[in-house]
């Protein structure tokens, strides 16, 4: 599978700065690549589907933090059971940090902390899986954790 398969589009931004009523930010993305093998990495040892506690979301910057206006990065999806990836793809650092930011607001307007912002993951054949998460981790070029920029719940402790 191939970073350029997937494309990804972010629902439900806006009301943040408008002040408006709270709407969980969602992450829709459209799969256009072989449907068979994100399947199988989608399928945990036992044969069914991962659940949204079963996977995790990071994104890893490429270039420093300081110039975050034009720096890219890599939304990762791994398995968080065995750590392989499922899937990547390249995106913006400052559009990645404008849905941390509605998740992280999401969060504190409705006090949602396991279901911050949603996957909706859409297959060419139709097949769509949604997974709805509270952590999304964020690392700079050289492979640190920036707690700040990240969206991690009260409690949890990395």
């Amino acid at each position: 599978m191939r970073r350029e398969h997937f494309d990804l589009d972010v629902r439900n931004l806006d009301w943040v700065d408008a002040d408006g009523e709270p709407e969980q930010p969602i992450a829709r993305i459209d799969f256009s690549g072989p449907a068979e093998e994100l399947i199988d990495r989608l399928t945990g040892a036992d044969g069914t589907a991962l659940d949204s506690e079963a996977i995790d979301v990071a994104f890893r910057l490429r270039d420093p933090f300081d110039d975050a206006d034009e720096t890219t990065g890599v939304v990762a999806v791994t398995n968080r059971l065995t750590g392989e990836f499922i899937f990547e793809t390249n995106e913006d650092a400052e559009d990645v940090f404008e849905f941390i930011h509605a998740a992280r607001e999401y969060g504190k307007s409705t006090d949602a902390t396991e279901s911050r912002y949603r996957i909706r993951l859409s297959l060419a054949d139709g097949k769509t899986m949604t997974y709805d998460k509270g952590t999304f981790l964020v690392y700079d070029d050289e492979g640190e954790l920036l707690r700040s920029q990240s969206l991690i719940p009260s409690g949890v402790e990395l």
